[in-house]
């Protein structure tokens, strides 16, 4: 009993529980570029949602070269990259501009959001793990708007390292499988 307890937690705090299951819309936002996306206009894609923040976080900024790669690598094949800016440590009122030099600084070219509000942060990941350890983390949703991978936060990145690399490495493998469906 204790075993399952401490199990359903870790679930809780991983994503696990939301795998399999729809995802929600995002919302209106303000676009950096590309955009404005909805999930409902990418039903039919790979989706991976990367939250991050400014260069500050070293979990952000760690990632950011891994989100570079998958885009170049698997973009071509239908991945479709969203970045979400979340301000940190609270939801505060953010210009696109101040996006803007966070997207040029980590080299993004795919579309980025500005969730200044967390409503997209809340209705994707917080509400739905509410023990979640980190704010930075990644859905990777299927081609019928289903999660199918969850990186629940921290980094994960071919450069990193050896937790960073598996995850990077599990991330790469869900991306491929998730293209490869019909």
């Amino acid at each position: 009993m204790r075993s399952a307890v401490l199990l359903a937690i870790l679930g809780l705090m991983t994503g696990n529980g939301i795998l399999g299951r729809p995802a929600p819309e995002w919302g209106p936002h303000r676009w950096v570029q590309g955009g404005p996306l909805s999930l409902a206009g990418l039903r039919g894609r790979v989706v991976l949602v990367r939250f991050f923040m400014s260069p500050e976080c070293p979990l952000c900024r760690g990632t950011a070269p891994s989100l570079n790669d998958l885009y170049r690598d698997f973009g071509p094949e239908g991945l479709v990259v969203v970045g979400m800016f979340t301000p940190k440590p609270r939801p505060r009122p953010t210009s696109v501009e101040e996006v803007r030099d966070y997207v040029e600084a980590y080299g993004f070219r795919f579309p980025v959001a500005v969730d200044d509000d967390w409503s997209a942060l809340r209705a994707l990941w917080l509400d739905r793990v509410p023990d979640a350890a980190y704010t930075s983390s990644s859905l990777l949703i299927d081609k019928e708007g289903v999660v199918r991978h969850v990186h629940p936060g921290g980094v994960f990145a071919r450069d990193g390292d050896a937790q960073a690399r598996r995850d990077y490495e599990a991330m790469r493998a869900a991306v491929k499988k998730l293209l490869a469906e019909s």
